[in-house]
This record gives C-alpha cells, structure tokens and sequence, in this order.
C-alpha cells in the first residue's frame, strides 16, 4: 500500500468551533494535505456549541448505532458528517447524547474542566477508531492535534495494535500552549486499565495534569510538531529524552503544507 492516507484526530475545527491557532491548522492542513494527492479523513467530537444546522451536520446512519463501554456503562456512538464550504474535505463528528450535548466545550462558564472530560476523550478516541474500521479504511499515519485526542496513540499502539485496519500505522502529535489548570478524574487509569490495557506508561495518569497527560501521549507517538509557541520546558526537555523526530511549524508558516508533508514522508519511513 502507498504511504498516502492520513487519518486527522482534531479538537477543534473553524468554521464549526471559533478561531484559533489550533482550529485555523485543523481546518487548513488537511485540506492542504489533500492537494498533494494524499488521501485523508477527518475527525472532530460534536460539542453542543456546533450549530448543526447552520453548519449542515447529519448523521451516518449506518456508522451509528454501536454502544462503547466507558467505565461499565455504556454509551450509544453516533456519527455525523458535514463539508466544509469551499473545500473539498468532509468532517465526521463523534457524538454521545450524554457527552456532547451541553455547550460547553471542555471548560464550563468558569474556565473549570468538566468533570467527565476523561471519559469524555476516552469515548472519542474509540468513536474515531471505531468507526474507521467500519469505514473499512486503514490509514498510514495518524495525525492528532490537540490535548482532548490524547487516549487515541494508546489505543493504536495497545488495543487495536493487531487490527489489520491499523498494521503498522504511525502516530504524529502536535503540541500548543494550550495546557490546562489542575486535573482530569483521577480513575481516568482505571478506565482505561478496565478495557485490557496494561501498561507501566499508565503510571503517568495517576495524576492527569496537561504535563504528565502530554508526556503519556508523546511515549505512544512517533513524532511530534511544535505547533504553538511557548511549549512548556518540562515537554520540550521530556521529548529531546525521548529522542523523538520534531517538526517545528504552524499554520502561519508559508510553506507549512510542504514541510509537514516532508515530515510525514520520515515518519513514515521510520
């Protein structure tokens, strides 16, 4: 298979969510991608605060419909899609009536996490992971972007390793300065150890800062883009031990489509 399919996990996406650094590059770069003759598809959960009418979201029907346990409960999985205007590029949304219908984001009217938020991304990584296998469309290199995928290089690299849908798939996480106060739920390991997982990396969520979350998604990654600037000593000091391939770019960058096209091509040789 040629080394062409790119599976974008994102946080956030312009026009569906406001503009910022990490939306606006979730918006361009796939697109960007695309021209070049590789073919993607990508991912973003639906919060409460998209307008799905006014951005013509629908559902899949025949991607909806499965039930994922999260914590011994479970959760019914529904997949929407839109297109952005003037793009050729179409957005599947994971959704969950109980975990997507507020409009908060990830922080509520206080700039507090949400207290659910690990289940939350949990919920979002198998969405996206499941529904690309009912899509029946492996791709070569998984590109995350933003804190809230962090659950999906696990789960790659652990759960659906020996999934034929994702043999040999290589993961690239971006990095902003987007970090957050206190913590996630502190049984988000647990969550995640009640699905198989067993892993000493774990350790890292017994405490679910933005560092500690940030340094468990980078030992599952293949390479990583400074995206924004300002990235946190502690990380850049954590991944130059790691010795891990860096890309550092953003969207305002001219030539950031060629140089993030160059870095997926040595990732993918690794």
């Amino acid at each position: 298979m040629d080394n062409n399919r790119i599976l974008y996990v994102c946080q956030e996406i312009v026009p569906y969510l406001p503009e910022n650094e990490m939306s606006l590059l979730s918006r361009k770069l796939p697109q960007a991608i695309q021209e070049k003759g590789m073919e993607i598809r990508t991912f973003m959960p639906r919060f409460g605060a998209i307008n799905e009418r006014r951005n013509q979201l629908h559902e899949v029907i025949r991607l909806s419909g499965m039930n994922l346990i999260i914590d011994d409960n479970d959760h019914q999985l529904i997949i929407k899609v839109a297109s952005i205007p003037s793009a050729r590029v179409q957005i599947y949304f994971i959704d969950n009536d109980e975990y997507f219908q507020r409009k908060a984001i990830v922080f509520d009217e206080h700039g507090n996490l949400l207290p659910d938020d690990d289940e939350r991304a949990i919920f979002f990584a198998r969405g996206v992971l499941e529904t690309v296998k009912k899509l029946r469309w492996s791709p070569n290199l998984v590109h995350c972007i933003g804190w809230f995928t962090a659950v999906v290089p696990l789960y790659l690299k652990r759960i659906f390793a020996d999934d034929p849908i994702f043999s040999n798939v290589k993961v690239v996480v971006s990095l902003y300065n987007n970090g957050f106060e206190g913590s996630l739920n502190k049984n988000m390991r647990a969550k995640i150890e009640s699905e198989g997982v067993k892993d000493q990396e774990l350790s890292l969520l017994d405490d679910p800062t933005y560092e500690n979350l940030m340094k468990f998604v980078i030992k599952y990654s293949d390479g990583i883009v400074y995206a924004g600037d300002q990235i946190a000593p502690e990380l850049v000091s954590f991944i130059e031990s790691e010795g891990k391939p860096v890309l550092v770019c953003n969207s305002q960058s001219d030539d950031y489509a060629e140089r993030y096209h160059e870095f997926y091509q040595k990732i993918l040789q690794l």
